[in-house]
C-alpha cells in the first residue's frame, strides 16, 4: 500500500475530501441542470456563442475537424472507456478483488443509466448546422462522451490509489485523465455536436458519480476488505 505521507490526488490521499468533493459537484450539476431546463437567457447566449465561434473555426480547418473525430470516435469514445473499465473489472475479480470489482462495475453501470434518464428528462436539442462538420445522435444535455470519460478515467485514478505504484505514476494517471476530461469536452463542442453546458454538465456529473463511489466504498466497503490483499 502507498505510503500515507505519498502525496496523491485528493480522492486517494485524503478520504474525508471525496464528501466534499461530491457535496460541490452535485450541487453545482444541480444548478447548472436547473438553468439548462430553463433555458436561462444569458447561459443560452453563452452556449450559442462559443458554439458559434468554434463552428467557424471548424469549418475553415477540415484538418483539426479530422483529428478530433479520431480522438472523439475513437481514443476518448464512450465504448472505449467503457471497455477500459471491463477489462479492470475482470482484472480485478482475477485478483480476488470481487467486491471492489462490483463496486466499479454498478458505479459505472449507474453513471450510464443516470445519463440516459437525464437525457430523456431533459430532451435538449443539440445544435443544427447548414454546412455540419460532424453528427451525432439522441438528446444533448449531458454529453456522454464528456460524463463516461469523466467517470471512467476517474474511477482508474482512484483504483491506482488504492492499490496502485507510487505517487509519480498516480500523479501521471491523473494528468492522462485531467487531458482526457478536457480533451473530450473541447472536441464535442469543437465538432459542433454539443454546447458547452452540455460538457460542463457531464463533467460535474462524473466528478460527483467518482466522489461517491469513493465515498461509499470508504464508508461501506472497504472496512470488510481490510484483511484482503492482491
Amino acid at each position: 500500500m502507498p505510503s500515507p505521507h505519498s502525496p496523491a490526488p485528493a480522492l486517494v490521499s485524503r478520504p474525508a475530501a471525496a464528501p466534499r468533493i461530491a457535496a460541490v459537484a452535485g450541487a453545482a450539476s444541480l444548478i447548472l441542470l436547473a438553468l439548462v431546463a430553463a433555458r436561462w437567457s444569458p447561459l443560452m447566449s453563452l452556449d450559442r456563442a462559443v458554439a458559434d465561434a468554434l463552428h467557424r473555426h471548424a469549418v475553415a480547418e477540415p484538418g483539426a475537424v479530422a483529428v478530433s473525430r479520431v480522438l472523439t470516435d475513437w481514443v476518448w469514445d464512450p465504448w472505449t472507456m467503457r471497455a477500459l473499465i471491463a477489462v479492470t473489472v475482470v482484472a480485478l475479480w482475477w485478483r480476488n478483488a470481487r467486491l471492489l470489482a462490483l463496486w466499479v462495475a454498478a458505479t459505472s453501470l449507474l453513471a450510464s443509466l443516470l445519463q440516459q434518464g437525464l437525457k430523456a428528462a431533459v430532451g435538449r436539442e443539440r445544435p443544427e448546422w447548414p454546412d455540419p462538420v460532424d453528427s451525432a445522435q439522441y438528446a444533448a444535455y449531458p454529453s456522454g462522451h464528456a460524463m463516461t470519460a469523466v467517470v471512467s478515467c476517474g474511477l482508474l485514478v482512484w483504483l491506482l490509489g488504492l492499490h496502485g505504484g507510487g505517487p509519480g505514476l498516480r500523479w501521471a494517471a491523473l494528468a492522462v485523465a485531467l487531458v482526457s476530461a478536457v480533451g473530450v469536452a473541447a472536441t464535442r463542442v469543437y465538432l459542433g455536436v454539443h454546447w458547452l453546458t452540455d460538457v460542463v454538465g457531464g463533467t460535474l456529473l462524473g466528478v460527483a458519480v467518482v466522489a461517491c463511489c469513493a465515498t461509499g466504498y470508504a464508508r461501506y466497503a472497504a472496512p470488510s476488505q481490510r484483511s484482503t490483499s492482491w
